[in-house]
């Protein structure tokens, strides 16, 4: 089952040059992981009692084609990696035109981490379980966590 979610844009989103501002396209990436998560029952109100939230340790944006006012845009996530734990995960966000073209890709790196003891943690079972639902991207990789 893939994870998709199509966004009207808004005039706020565009830059002087009238295109999709370069910030814009990642602040649609993250609606869309917070979007996946709240369909599969981590809404933050859950994610606040379970005491984790999802942190980031790196972005990488690639910009493929111009996105225009007024053109609405669909985010597809797939799964590029995880550890045994999901305590560490790799998601790709496709930025698809409604025309079909992909207008950037963007792969992020990220943990969990303990919002009482500010370190990082292993999340429930059931958000490993949740990674399972994202289809696997073709450059997959298990995450080997180092050993301390």
């Amino acid at each position: 089952m893939s994870f998709k979610i199509t966004f009207k844009t808004r005039w706020s989103d565009f830059d002087a040059n009238k295109h999709l501002r370069h910030t814009s396209y990642n602040d649609f990436a993250a609606e869309a992981r917070l979007r996946f998560f709240m369909a599969e029952g981590f809404d933050l109100e859950r994610l606040n009692v379970l005491q984790i939230g999802p942190i980031l340790f790196k972005e990488e944006t690639s910009f493929l084609r111009e996105v225009s006012i007024g053109q609405d845009i669909t985010v597809v996530l797939v799964m590029k990696g995880y550890s045994k734990g999901g305590e560490r995960w790799k998601i790709h966000h496709k930025i698809i035109k409604a025309d079909g073209v992909v207008a950037a890709v963007i792969d992020v790196y990220g943990a969990w981490l303990d919002l009482d003891k500010r370190k990082l943690c292993a999340p429930p079972e059931a958000i490993v379980q949740m990674f399972d639902k994202l289809p696997r991207s073709e450059d997959f990789e298990e995450i080997e966590l180092k050993k301390k």
